[in-house]
């Protein structure tokens, strides 16, 4: 192979991708999440936490308080999270409904001392994110007065809790889990599944706009297109990579070990890139190439989670700085693997067109 040829062939299709919405599309998605990632990651965690947004809320909400006064409505008075408003509980349910309110609580008037269970009754809106935040700020207001109950009724406990010494930590661990856990590792790999998709587009319109037969007739072989189109597309990932990890240093977060971030996602793109050449020679239909490659990527990824250093992991790793040296023991198997793809994807381009040249 000439590498002349295969840098002709690479601005070639550089200049095609400025015609390529969806790829411009995903570029400009990645550019949005990477220079936002610090407002995403308020709104994405509450997607699977909500809870977790009562720390970053300084609102103060409007309970009602129905039934029999006690040490809750105390609480609730003193608390800088809740305006108390004494009140029917009829009153008070139509006046949730109206969203006016945000919980109302029915306290019975079961003695403090008494014998029987104290059951308080609470009433929120069902699946509102404003309610997880008030539940939990509630939650605190009730451990208080269970703590009371539990003294005023200690003659009658016969067996005490377990205490549970758990040592403090410091906040912000949902920040630090969104980032290296899933925000690093999303933007980094994605320009690489984007290329290995980029690369069927790639292969197969040279059947499907019937200009196969030009480049061949040209001093350009078949395997020289095929390796010029997977050079286009590597060059991409870490281009990609690097200006995402540039826009999170801007942003405040710090990256450790840049530089190998940007090889070690470099060099398992290009398995991604090879396998989705594989695909496209083989079906040369784009619709069928792009389905037989998704299925294989979801096994592929599958199987590399469930191995305990994988790119993945080893990626967050490298960002905070606790990588070892089974980093290299990975870059090196990843590499034995891209070379075994390469020399398969190669033979296979040869066959190809040697297939298309007698044709």
């Amino acid at each position: 192979m000439k590498s002349k040829h295969l840098s002709i062939i690479a601005k070639k299709e550089f200049r095609g991708l400025i015609n390529e919405r969806t790829i411009l599309l995903a570029v400009l998605l990645q550019l949005f999440i990477a220079l936002f990632s610090s407002f995403l990651m308020v709104g994405l965690t509450s997607m699977y936490d909500p809870s977790s947004l009562s720390k970053y809320s300084r609102f103060k909400y409007n309970i009602a308080y129905a039934g029999n006064d006690s040490e809750v409505y105390d609480y609730l008075w003193n608390s800088p999270d809740f305006r108390v408003y004494k009140m029917d509980l009829s009153t008070g349910v139509a006046a949730l409904e109206q969203r006016k309110l945000s919980a109302v609580i029915y306290m019975p008037d079961t003695a403090p001392d008494s014998a029987d269970p104290v059951k308080i009754t609470l009433y929120t809106l069902q699946n509102d994110l404003q309610s997880a935040i008030v539940d939990v700020k509630l939650k605190e207001i009730f451990l208080k007065y269970e703590t009371d109950l539990r003294v005023i009724r200690a003659d009658r406990i016969t067996e005490q809790p377990i205490p549970l010494r758990i040592p403090k930590t410091e906040g912000g661990g949902d920040f630090y889990e969104f980032v290296y856990g899933l925000l690093i590792p999303l933007l980094v790999f994605m320009p690489a599944i984007i290329a290995s998709a980029l690369i069927i587009d790639l292969i197969t319109e040279e059947y499907q706009h019937d200009t196969l037969e030009t480049l061949v007739s040209t001093p350009v072989t078949f395997t020289e297109m095929v390796w010029g189109k997977v050079l286009a597309c590597e060059v991409l990932v870490p281009v990609q990579a690097g200006v995402w990890l540039a826009l999170l240093m801007i942003n405040g977060i710090a990256i450790e070990n840049a530089g190998l971030i940007l090889v070690q996602v470099s060099v398992t793109s290009l398995i991604l890139i090879l396998l989705g050449a594989l695909a496209a020679l083989h079906y040369r239909e784009r619709t069928a190439a792009q389905f037989i490659f998704s299925t294989a990527l979801v096994v592929v990824m599958l199987f590399a989670l469930a191995i305990p250093d994988n790119p993945l992991n080893l990626l967050t790793r490298l960002a905070v700085g606790t990588a070892g040296m089974e980093q290299w023991v990975v870059l090196g198997t990843t590499l034995v693997i891209v070379l075994g793809l390469g020399f398969v994807m190669h033979r296979y381009a040869e066959k190809v067109g040697r297939t298309h040249k007698s044709g």
